[in-house]
């Protein structure tokens, strides 16, 4: 696949450029659906690179101030970003290891000392990307508002426009967007999220302490967060726990928690097609 293709010496150059040494090839990482990744050493310094030979506009960039976001509120782990050029992030590498016994506690306080970080509003100070889809960010003050019109609705147009969903799902999911307002509150605390928090996205450290990559920061309901941990898995009881202890959730979380869902079911309708609308159809209908 292509994410175990090599580093062209082109993109090596351009690298090199951006880290300001001459770096070298060490080894070829396995990627994800979507970007390269490599070890290079630059200098004597192991440099985590990932690269994208067609890259979405800005997605790089994005990332890097998402990983900027999370390491400036000084709760997780977080690689410190390299260098950045329009087809390439280059990071601090970070040796994975075996969990530690605590992993699952630390990762769960931790996350809910990310969400403690406030926002003054929803959104963010720039729009995002989440793989290769694009995400609005522009900031609203109502959180209905934010979740339909930066989120729900220019997905589903999207979606649309691809031809990814049925006319029967896009009649559903516009009538459960309709009831927004009695769905989710209006004005939780706007917080500060990874944003695509799936298992994926979080490492043991050489330490085997948790590492949060791959972000789509923005601020808005904490819920959102914990939402997509449960969609695709991953996460132990034991992490719920902990989050839990540091931050009880309001009631009412597991009827959100649905709602919540259809944004990272739209984007893999979007990205992957195939079964992921059935699983927002049977989201959708629990809505209804």
């Amino acid at each position: 696949m292509h994410g175990e293709d090599p580093l062209s010496p082109e993109h090596l150059a351009r690298v090199s450029a951006g880290l300001g040494v001459e770096a070298r090839l060490v080894q070829t990482l396995p990627g994800g659906d979507i970007n390269r990744a490599a070890l290079i050493d630059a200098a004597g310094e192991p440099v985590f690179v990932k690269w994208n030979a067609d890259p979405v506009d800005r997605m790089f960039a994005c990332e890097a101030e998402g990983l900027s976001a999370l390491r400036d509120a000084h709760t997780l782990r977080v690689p410190k970003v390299r260098a950045i050029g329009p087809d390439f992030l280059a990071m601090e590498y970070i040796a994975s290891a075996t969990a530690a016994p605590d992993f699952d506690e630390k990762l769960g306080r931790g996350l809910a000392a990310l969400h403690r970080v406030r926002g003054l509003r929803f959104g963010f100070h720039q729009d995002g990307v989440l793989g290769v889809v694009p995400q609005p960010n522009a900031w609203a003050d109502s959180w209905v508002a934010f979740y339909r019109h930066r989120r729900v609705e220019p997905l589903a147009a999207e979606a649309e426009r691809r031809g990814s969903l049925s006319g029967a799902t896009l009649k559903t999911l516009r009538q459960v967007t309709s009831r927004l307002g009695s769905l989710i509150p209006a004005g939780p605390a706007p917080s500060r999220l990874h944003g695509d928090l799936w298992s994926g996205n979080v490492m043991a450290s050489e330490t085997g302490d948790p590492v949060l990559v791959d972000p789509a920061v923005f601020h808005g309901h904490r819920e959102m967060d914990l939402a997509m941990t449960e969609l695709f898995g991953g996460f132990s009881p034991r992490f719920y726990a902990a989050y839990r202890e540091a931050w009880p959730l309001e009631p009412g979380y597991e009827r959100r928690r649905e709602v919540y869902q259809i944004v990272p079911l739209l984007i893999h309708v979007i990205l992957f097609g195939g079964p992921y609308e059935h699983q927002l159809r049977a989201c959708l209908s629990r809505l209804s």
